[in-house]
């Protein structure tokens, strides 16, 4: 039966917090002692932790956005169908007995299967289908799933009918009741492995989750959970994993292990803390890690107090890496010791489907391919997000033109109606594309991959203009009459596509010749310079709103709206609306890139 946080808080009460699991029947701790006393070889033992993480609702290799299989130039391949592949091969070379399977988290957001099972057709109606995730991750054998932040995306009442359908616990330690402060989901697992001839190996995995919820999805959490550190919390629950008899301590954590935080000194916790809890809290074994969607195949950390190397490895993410932690344990001195811990990745392209997972969610594929295959309007020209992040593109405007008309219409007789309105849309992808001719639900959610919502913001000109300023980091510097590489010119610091923002409503130039913090000029406002003081209503996505990429203002400034419909849906409701979808009802030149006043392009 799934483990849920009923069921948890029942059986913690009279076990203490956890959850543990027995794998089969252990070897009795008397025999096996009676065993050591003789002179045998040392007893050994082999273990193999598979993880995945940040699926994001990769069910097939399957692109819904392009109607066809998924390729990209490396050759990659994605899905639960193919993991499946790979941890059949795992189990039949280890020995099933032998292997434990977990994820790092981010399972039920992130592709229109995901959204047709959060939003169409439901999980959470009464009498309503079971999540195709659920049923991929319990066919294929999983063990344990960190809870990721975007588990939280479609409300907690979702997020509770998922975990009631999986046979395995999401575990979150970081997870907290914001009233009580106790576990709001299970915070470990643990699983014993029968050795003959010996005490079973028991197994602890400790499950960690991103403190960035409490922004990101704050519309849901706020009063009710609470975030804080994976360092302080690891260093809460690991020693007492240990003093249960815990041989061996996994973290899975939704974290990357770069120890930076996307979202500056807003929290007082790092969003990226995988290695700050290998090199802070003793007693950790390795790290699943996940969140940052690099692929790390084994990264050696040295814990501070004892000296030892946590093995931390990232899969890749949509399931297109499988990492295998090979655990080496040694029998001595009445208990097992972890000799050594390798790391390595599996590539879910070097192998096929697994005919059945195919076989048991091709008829909710089917169902998906055709929603987003309906049609709801035409369009007169073309229109790409190729150029999008260093060009005014019209179908950025799109987005912008959408969010600004849903809140004038949200804000119409209210105090702020006479308020001008300005909107913040990022180019998300390189390769979105809206055809000339029919335009599909796929087309426009290619547009905008993400389940952001929108929310109107109350902004000075002076913040409107310090938020366009920290925008255009994201472009590198470029010396007037340097030549101009268009795959150089941007993302500067690492600062991703989806961190980058056009605001429309005003005109104005980034200076890309000049540094960081001076690049905004000539800014105005129905062909006047701006007024600092002036008020606008500052049309932007939950992400941003709640801060998101840090910048600066935004987050708080005075919320005068806020709904639940995804940007997407709204973006598919004005075009059905429509009908035809013309650059001239959308498109304007807001921005450009300049040196010394000259146009880039």
């Amino acid at each position: 039966m799934p483990l849920n946080r009923r069921k948890f808080l029942k059986r913690s009460a009279v076990t203490g917090a956890g959850v543990a699991l027995a794998g089969t029947a252990a070897v009795p701790a008397a025999e096996a002692a009676e065993a050591g006393r003789g002179k045998k070889p040392m007893r050994r033992y082999a273990l193999t932790v598979m993880g995945t993480t940040d699926l994001h609702g990769h069910v097939f290799n399957w692109d819904y956005f392009k109607d066809a299989e998924y390729t990209d130039s490396a050759g990659n391949a994605q899905g639960l169908a193919r993991v499946s592949t790979l941890v059949d091969q795992v189990r039949r070379e280890k020995g099933r007995r032998n292997t434990l399977l977990l994820d790092a988290g981010d399972t039920i957001q992130g592709t229109p299967l995901t959204y047709y099972y959060a939003k169409v057709d439901p999980i959470t109606a009464e009498g309503g289908p079971v999540h195709p995730m659920a049923q991929a991750m319990n066919a294929i054998g999983y063990d344990a799933v960190a809870l990721g932040n975007h588990e939280f995306n479609y409300g907690i009442e979702t997020l509770r009918k998922f975990e009631e359908q999986c046979d395995f616990p999401l575990l979150g330690a970081n997870a907290l009741d914001a009233k009580t402060l106790k576990p709001a989901f299970p915070p470990y697992f643990i699983k014993k492995f029968p050795v003959k001839g010996a005490p079973p190996v028991k197994v602890a995995v400790l499950g960690l989750t991103n403190p960035g919820i409490a922004i990101w999805d704050k519309a849901y959490v706020q009063g009710k959970l609470t975030f804080p550190g994976l360092e302080e919390q690891a260093a809460k629950w690991v020693p007492k994993l240990r003093s249960m008899g815990a041989d061996v301590v996994v973290v899975s954590a939704h974290s990357g292990s770069s120890g930076t935080s996307s979202y500056g000194d807003q929290l007082p916790y790092v969003e990226n803390a995988a290695a700050n809890v290998a090199r802070q809290v003793p007693g950790i074994d390795a790290i699943l890690v996940g969140h940052a969607h690099q692929e790390i195949a084994e990264l050696r950390v040295t814990n501070e107090e004892t000296g030892r190397d946590v093995v931390l490895s990232e899969p890749l993410c949509y399931a297109e890496r499988l990492s295998l932690f090979d655990f080496e344990l040694v029998f001595e001195r009445g208990r097992w010791r972890v000799e050594s811990v390798k790391a390595s990745l599996r590539n879910a392209a070097t192998v096929a489907d697994d005919p059945r997972i195919t076989r048991l969610l091709s008829d909710e594929h089917a169902q998906v391919v055709e929603y987003v295959n309906q049609v709801v309007g035409s369009a007169t020209e073309t229109l790409t997000t190729v150029e999008a992040r260093y060009k005014d593109a019209p179908i950025i405007d799109l987005i912008s033109k959408v969010q600004e008309d849903v809140v004038r219409a949200a804000l119409a007789g209210t105090e702020y109606a006479s308020l001008p309105v300005l909107s913040q849309a990022s180019p998300f992808s390189r390769t979105s594309e809206i055809p000339a001719g029919e335009v599909t639900i796929r087309d426009l959610s290619s547009l905008y991959v993400y389940d952001n919502t929108l929310v109107a913001k109350l902004m000075t000109g002076a913040q409107v203009r310090a938020y366009l300023e920290y925008s255009a980091e994201y472009f590198a510097q470029t010396a007037a009459g340097a030549p101009v590489d268009a795959n150089r010119l941007t993302n500067a610091n690492g600062r991703p596509d989806y961190n980058y923002d056009y605001v429309s409503g005003l005109q104005y130039e980034i200076d890309i010749a000049r540094p960081a913090g001076s690049r905004i000029r000539n800014v105005t406002f129905e062909g006047a310079a701006l007024d600092d003081a002036q008020q606008f209503v500052f049309a932007v996505n939950n992400y941003r709103a709640n801060g998101g990429g840090a910048f600066p203002h935004v987050a708080s400034a005075k919320e005068l709206w806020s709904e639940s419909t995804e940007i997407r849906t709204r973006i598919a409701e004005w075009v059905t609306e429509k009908g035809v979808l013309d650059p001239k009802d959308f498109a304007s030149v807001d921005w450009k890139l300049t040196r010394d006043g000259t146009p880039v392009f």
